[in-house]
């Protein structure tokens, strides 16, 4: 299973060629998101009143949060131990998520890959 991040989305929403990917795991029925990202692409889907997009992405299996605000912190304190800087706790949480769940995650932000070695992060190649 693919917990699908809000960087994929965005591309998906563009029409963007990288998201034949996301495209090929909706067919499949084989992606997952959860309420941090639904609450970062919502807004702006509601604004824009794109009512086929909004059921889509609320029709994906929802994987639910159970935030460890401690080993948060713990992994923001070795991401700058590690000079990996900038990276906000909602990519956090989405990682911690991720994680806990054994799922793979699909992003493009590049901050998760080099988190990948630190946390063991599974990340999803795109195939």
């Amino acid at each position: 299973m693919v917990l699908v991040d809000t960087s994929v989305w965005i591309e998906y929403f563009k029409g963007s060629a990288r998201s034949v990917v996301l495209k090929k795991l909706i067919h499949n029925n084989t992606l997952c998101i959860n309420n941090l990202v639904l609450a970062e692409l919502l807004p702006s889907i509601n604004l824009k009143k794109e009512y086929k997009l909004k059921q889509l992405l609320l029709a994906i299996k929802r994987i639910e949060l159970e935030i460890d605000w401690n080993e948060i912190i713990d992994m923001q304190t070795q991401n700058i131990t590690n000079g990996i800087n900038k990276v906000g706790i909602p990519d956090l949480i989405i990682a911690q998520n991720a994680i806990n769940n054994n799922l793979l995650l699909f992003s493009f932000d590049k901050h998760f890959s080099l988190m990948r070695d630190l946390f063991g992060l599974n990340l999803f190649a795109g195939e």
